[in-house]
């Protein structure tokens, strides 16, 4: 018997063991198989001595005899990683992890006792996480599988890179993947420095054939907080005082994340109108001018003078375009 189908006809078994009755399609939806290889499969499973029962009618489809259950829950090394990404389905299937993970839930789940199973069932009934944001395509990433692949096994890459101001060729030893907000990111050492690479950006990558060995005592945790630290330390330029309507108030945190409830939390008290003044950290000129206007008339520029007259243009140049019929 090939290994892929052992592995098939386990998870097969454990899903009896865990869920009870299921039907045929049932089981070829979970297992991402032909109906007619389901057979084959609950087939061959009888014939090497597994008590599985065909129930026949609109409630029939296969169950374990009632009291068998296995022991052949070891989890492998890969089954075992996976475990981390429980609740990242997606990530998961983009690392080609997916049906690593599913395989090792399985087991998981055949190793508790009858009640804690059933908690853990429940738990993955009522909650989801979904880490895109909204109304974001996400990164195509057709060379996340590879980079993977060269973080698990620490092999050095070489790279073709796509920046802003064009394409580089570097040669890393990948250290760890990053999912920010639905965004694939790849930390690497290139150039002794350990740097940040957006990995819908690669162009090309292939093994060397080379093994590096990892630093002593790099934490990627640690060392993305204090990236997103630097990276937001370097953007925020500037500090805008700003008048919001109530409205205004209530889209500041939404336009602004953070910041715009930092500054609300400092905000004065409201006036006759119900309008506030705050203070706003903003990155440059040029940014800070086109995320204030999506407040709209929701909110009022009171300075730096400079923003204030570039905010000002900037309506102007758009009155002028509107004020005649297209």
């Amino acid at each position: 018997m090939r290994p892929v189908r052992a592995d098939r006809l386990l998870s097969l078994l454990l899903l009896l063991q865990n869920r009870g009755r299921m039907t045929a399609p049932e089981l070829a939806a979970e297992l991402e198989v032909s109906v007619r290889t389901v057979y084959r499969d609950v087939e061959a499973l009888g014939a090497a001595g597994v008590p599985v029962r065909a129930e026949r009618g609109p409630e029939g489809g296969y169950r374990l005899v009632e009291g068998y259950r296995t022991r052949l829950t070891g989890l492998t090394d890969a089954e075992a990683g996976s475990l981390f990404l429980a609740g990242l389905p997606g990530p998961a299937g983009e690392l080609g992890l997916g049906a690593v993970l599913a395989s090792a839930q399985l087991k998981v789940e055949a190793a508790l006792p009858g009640e804690l199973a059933g908690q853990a069932r429940q738990v993955r009934e009522r909650f989801h996480l979904d880490a895109p944001a909204w109304f974001r395509d996400a990164d195509p990433v057709p060379l996340l599988e590879s980079v993977a692949r060269a973080v698990w096994e620490r092999r050095v890459l070489r790279a073709r890179y796509r920046r802003w101001r064009g394409e580089v060729r570097r040669e890393m030893r990948p250290l760890g993947l990053v999912l920010k907000g639905g965004i694939w990111y790849l930390v690497a050492l290139a150039e002794d420095a350990v740097r940040t690479y957006r990995v819908s950006r690669f162009q090309a990558v292939e093994e060397t054939g080379d093994l590096f060995t990892r630093p002593a005592g790099f934490d990627l945790a640690a060392y993305w907080a204090e990236s997103a630290r630097r990276l937001e330390t370097a953007l925020q330029q500037g500090t805008a005082r700003l008048r919001l309507s109530p409205r205004g108030q209530k889209l500041l945190p939404m336009r602004f994340g953070a910041a715009g409830v930092r500054a609300l939390a400092d905000s004065g008290p409201p006036d006759g109108e119900g309008w506030v003044e705050v203070r706003l950290s903003v990155e440059s000129e040029a940014v800070a001018t086109g995320d204030l206007l999506r407040l709209g008339t929701d909110a009022e520029v009171l300075g730096p003078a400079e923003l204030r007259r570039a905010v000002a243009e900037a309506v102007a140049v758009l009155a002028k375009r509107y004020a005649t019929d297209g």
